[in-house]
């Protein structure tokens, strides 16, 4: 039976994200030489969410369609998109690959919008092991290959290391530094590099500038 065929014969009365995977399944059956997917995820809940993201974007890569995608999820996109375009305000503000978006967004709305951390590796036993074989220890998660998503506002720094509850701690080392209103933007370099959001006041009492030693915390 064909995915048309087989959400043709489901019943009526599907739940929200029933019924979102529903669309979503037919929208790819007819294999369309284009496709505009709206927030193609957003009444899915965590778990589904993170299954059917993985499935279209193998999908996606596998059949090369032209694939549109408008969502406001930066995981979606980092999974979804080759090429990000931000729109604010009904105006392209900014473009290129995610990455490097969140490390030198133009705007408030953008910093806030993708200025997540995403650490790409396999899952086990609770813990997630990237590529360069830095650890990162994980609420929860199956095993398997995932994306830990880290927000800069989540990340402690320090100059030394710190009697913290933190479970995770890594040098690296200060390649970027970003005022953004009252907040700056610090980009580190290390075996998990990654983009911390402190404030002027607490930069300034680190003492951090590019090329500063530093360790970054994350719970």
């Amino acid at each position: 039976v064909g995915l048309s065929e087989f959400a043709d014969a489901l019943p009526t009365t599907l739940s929200g994200g029933q019924a979102q995977r529903v669309a979503l399944a037919r929208a790819l059956a007819i294999e369309p030489d284009v496709l505009l997917l709206d927030e193609p995820l957003a009444a899915l809940d965590a778990t589904t969410r993170g299954t059917v993201r993985t499935d279209l974007a193998r999908h996606l890569r596998e059949s090369g369609v032209a694939t549109l995608v408008v969502t406001h999820d930066p995981v979606d996109a980092a999974a979804l998109a080759d090429r990000i375009v931000v729109m604010e305000h009904g105006s392209v503000v900014q473009e290129g690959r995610l990455t490097d978006i969140a490390a030198h967004p133009r705007s408030r709305y953008v910093a806030d919008l993708v200025g997540v951390n995403l650490v790409r590796g396999e899952v086990r036993d609770g813990v997630l092991t990237t590529e360069s074989g830095a650890h990162v220890v994980i609420a929860d998660a199956p095993p398997g290959a995932a994306w830990a998503v880290i927000r800069p506002h989540s990340v402690v720094l320090a100059r030394h290391v710190a009697d913290t509850s933190a479970r995770n701690t890594w040098p690296g080392t200060v390649t970027g530094v970003e005022q953004l209103g009252g907040r700056v933007r610090v980009q580190l370099a290390g075996a998990v590099p990654l983009t911390a959001e402190v404030t002027s006041a607490g930069l300034d009492a680190l003492a951090i500038t590019v090329g500063s030693q530093v360790f970054a915390s994350v719970k």
